[in-house]
Protein backbone atom coordinates (compact mmCIF):
# COMPACT_ATOMS: atom_id res chain seq x y z
CA UNK A 1 0.00 0.00 0.00
CA UNK A 2 0.93 3.64 0.49
CA UNK A 3 3.30 2.92 3.38
CA UNK A 4 5.41 0.52 1.32
CA UNK A 5 5.56 2.92 -1.60
CA UNK A 6 6.74 5.75 0.66
CA UNK A 7 9.60 3.66 2.05
CA UNK A 8 10.57 2.09 -1.27
CA UNK A 9 10.63 5.51 -2.98
CA UNK A 10 12.79 6.90 -0.16
CA UNK A 11 15.06 3.85 -0.35
CA UNK A 12 15.52 4.24 -4.11
CA UNK A 13 16.30 7.97 -3.82
CA UNK A 14 18.70 7.52 -0.90
CA UNK A 15 20.51 4.75 -2.76
CA UNK A 16 20.88 7.08 -5.77
CA UNK A 17 22.37 9.76 -3.49
CA UNK A 18 25.04 7.40 -2.09
CA UNK A 19 25.87 5.95 -5.53
CA UNK A 20 26.10 9.50 -6.87
CA UNK A 21 28.68 10.25 -4.19
CA UNK A 22 30.73 7.23 -5.25
CA UNK A 23 30.70 8.40 -8.89
CA UNK A 24 31.45 11.99 -7.94
CA UNK A 25 34.40 11.03 -5.75
CA UNK A 26 35.80 8.83 -8.54
CA UNK A 27 36.48 12.02 -10.48
CA UNK A 28 38.73 13.40 -7.71
CA UNK A 29 42.32 12.81 -8.65
CA UNK A 30 44.52 10.65 -6.47
CA UNK A 31 48.12 9.80 -7.22
CA UNK A 32 46.92 6.83 -9.29
CA UNK A 33 45.60 6.91 -12.85
CA UNK A 34 41.94 6.03 -13.27
CA UNK A 35 39.73 6.37 -16.38
CA UNK A 36 36.99 7.81 -14.12
CA UNK A 37 39.19 10.87 -13.77
CA UNK A 38 38.51 12.04 -17.33
CA UNK A 39 35.72 9.93 -18.80
CA UNK A 40 32.99 12.49 -18.08
CA UNK A 41 34.87 15.53 -19.40
CA UNK A 42 32.75 17.27 -22.02
CA UNK A 43 34.49 17.56 -25.39
CA UNK A 44 33.33 19.73 -28.29
CA UNK A 45 32.91 17.03 -30.94
CA UNK A 46 31.42 18.27 -34.24
CA UNK A 47 29.79 21.16 -32.40
CA UNK A 48 28.18 18.95 -29.74
CA UNK A 49 29.44 18.72 -26.15
CA UNK A 50 30.03 14.98 -25.74
CA UNK A 51 31.42 12.98 -22.77
CA UNK A 52 34.97 11.85 -23.50
CA UNK A 53 34.18 8.17 -22.95
CA UNK A 54 31.73 8.32 -25.89
CA UNK A 55 34.34 9.46 -28.43
CA UNK A 56 37.52 7.74 -27.21
CA UNK A 57 38.92 4.69 -25.50
CA UNK A 58 40.57 5.41 -22.13
CA UNK A 59 43.11 2.99 -20.69
CA UNK A 60 45.68 2.85 -17.88
CA UNK A 61 48.74 0.98 -19.14
CA UNK A 62 50.69 2.06 -16.03
CA UNK A 63 49.75 3.21 -12.53
CA UNK A 64 50.64 6.85 -13.30
CA UNK A 65 49.61 7.03 -16.98
CA UNK A 66 46.30 7.46 -18.77
CA UNK A 67 46.08 6.89 -22.52
CA UNK A 68 43.18 8.37 -24.48
CA UNK A 69 42.71 7.03 -27.99
CA UNK A 70 39.97 8.81 -29.94
CA UNK A 71 37.97 6.80 -32.45
CA UNK A 72 38.14 9.82 -34.77
CA UNK A 73 41.71 11.22 -34.94
CA UNK A 74 40.22 14.59 -35.90
CA UNK A 75 38.93 15.01 -32.35
CA UNK A 76 42.42 14.95 -30.75
CA UNK A 77 42.68 18.73 -30.57
CA UNK A 78 39.22 19.08 -28.97
CA UNK A 79 40.04 16.42 -26.37
CA UNK A 80 43.32 18.15 -25.58
CA UNK A 81 41.52 21.49 -25.13
CA UNK A 82 38.88 19.93 -22.84
CA UNK A 83 41.62 18.46 -20.61
CA UNK A 84 43.47 21.78 -20.45
CA UNK A 85 40.25 23.66 -19.56
CA UNK A 86 39.30 21.18 -16.82
CA UNK A 87 40.32 21.71 -13.19
CA UNK A 88 42.40 18.50 -13.20
CA UNK A 89 45.71 20.32 -13.58
CA UNK A 90 47.02 17.76 -16.08
CA UNK A 91 49.10 18.43 -19.20
CA UNK A 92 48.08 16.27 -22.17
CA UNK A 93 50.82 14.95 -24.47
CA UNK A 94 49.43 14.67 -28.01
CA UNK A 95 51.46 12.51 -30.41
CA UNK A 96 49.02 12.82 -33.33
CA UNK A 97 47.38 9.44 -32.69
CA UNK A 98 46.59 9.46 -29.00
CA UNK A 99 46.89 11.55 -25.87
CA UNK A 100 48.97 10.56 -22.87
CA UNK A 101 48.30 11.98 -19.43
CA UNK A 102 51.03 11.56 -16.82
CA UNK A 103 49.47 11.60 -13.37
CA UNK A 104 51.95 13.30 -11.04
CA UNK A 105 52.14 12.41 -7.38
CA UNK A 106 50.08 14.74 -5.20
CA UNK A 107 51.76 17.13 -2.80
CA UNK A 108 50.79 16.90 0.88
CA UNK A 109 49.05 20.28 0.61
CA UNK A 110 47.01 19.17 -2.42
CA UNK A 111 46.05 15.92 -0.64
CA UNK A 112 44.68 17.94 2.28
CA UNK A 113 42.74 20.24 -0.09
CA UNK A 114 41.23 17.21 -1.82
CA UNK A 115 40.32 15.68 1.55
CA UNK A 116 38.38 18.87 2.33
CA UNK A 117 36.60 18.56 -1.03
CA UNK A 118 35.69 14.94 -0.19
CA UNK A 119 34.29 16.03 3.18
CA UNK A 120 32.31 18.86 1.58
CA UNK A 121 30.76 16.46 -0.94
CA UNK A 122 30.00 14.01 1.88
CA UNK A 123 28.21 16.73 3.86
CA UNK A 124 26.16 17.66 0.75
CA UNK A 125 25.08 14.03 0.46
CA UNK A 126 24.20 13.79 4.17
CA UNK A 127 21.98 16.85 3.75
CA UNK A 128 20.37 15.33 0.65
CA UNK A 129 19.58 12.09 2.51
CA UNK A 130 18.14 14.05 5.45
CA UNK A 131 15.99 16.10 3.08
CA UNK A 132 14.65 12.88 1.57
CA UNK A 133 13.89 11.63 5.09
CA UNK A 134 12.02 14.85 5.86
CA UNK A 135 9.94 14.56 2.69
CA UNK A 136 9.08 10.95 3.43
CA UNK A 137 8.18 11.80 7.04
CA UNK A 138 5.75 14.41 5.75
CA UNK A 139 4.16 11.79 3.49
CA UNK A 140 3.83 9.34 6.41
CA UNK A 141 2.26 11.99 8.66
CA UNK A 142 -0.09 13.03 5.87
CA UNK A 143 -1.16 9.39 5.38
CA UNK A 144 -1.77 9.09 9.15
CA UNK A 145 -3.76 12.33 9.18
CA UNK A 146 -5.88 11.11 6.25
CA UNK A 147 -6.53 7.87 8.21
CA UNK A 148 -4.77 5.78 5.49
CA UNK A 149 -2.54 4.28 8.20
CA UNK A 150 -2.83 3.90 11.97
CA UNK A 151 -0.72 5.73 14.57
CA UNK A 152 1.18 2.51 15.34
CA UNK A 153 1.85 1.94 11.65
CA UNK A 154 3.01 5.54 11.31
CA UNK A 155 5.43 5.15 14.23
CA UNK A 156 6.74 1.87 12.78
CA UNK A 157 7.30 3.49 9.37
CA UNK A 158 9.04 6.47 10.95
CA UNK A 159 11.39 4.10 12.81
CA UNK A 160 12.13 2.18 9.61
CA UNK A 161 12.74 5.43 7.76
CA UNK A 162 15.18 6.60 10.45
CA UNK A 163 17.08 3.30 10.28
CA UNK A 164 17.20 3.56 6.48
CA UNK A 165 18.48 7.15 6.73
CA UNK A 166 21.18 6.17 9.21
CA UNK A 167 22.32 3.26 7.03
CA UNK A 168 22.61 5.39 3.88
CA UNK A 169 24.51 8.10 5.73
CA UNK A 170 26.84 5.36 7.03
CA UNK A 171 27.32 4.08 3.46
CA UNK A 172 28.18 7.60 2.27
CA UNK A 173 30.64 8.04 5.15
CA UNK A 174 32.31 4.72 4.30
CA UNK A 175 32.67 5.78 0.64
CA UNK A 176 34.23 9.08 1.74
CA UNK A 177 36.59 7.33 4.19
CA UNK A 178 37.79 4.99 1.43
CA UNK A 179 38.47 7.98 -0.83
CA UNK A 180 40.33 9.83 1.95
CA UNK A 181 42.43 6.74 2.61
CA UNK A 182 43.19 6.52 -1.11
CA UNK A 183 44.14 10.22 -1.18
CA UNK A 184 46.42 9.98 1.82
CA UNK A 185 48.28 6.85 0.72
CA UNK A 186 51.49 7.91 -0.98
Amino acid sequence: MAENSILSAADKKMKAVSEGLRQELATIRTGRASPALVEHLKVDYAGVMTPLNQIAGISTPEAKLLVIQPWDPGSLRSIEQAILKSDLGLNPINDGRLIRLNIPALSEERRKELTKVVNKRLEERRVAVRNLRRDSLEEIKKAEKNKEISQDESRRLQDQLQKMTDSYIAVAEKIAQEKEKELMSV
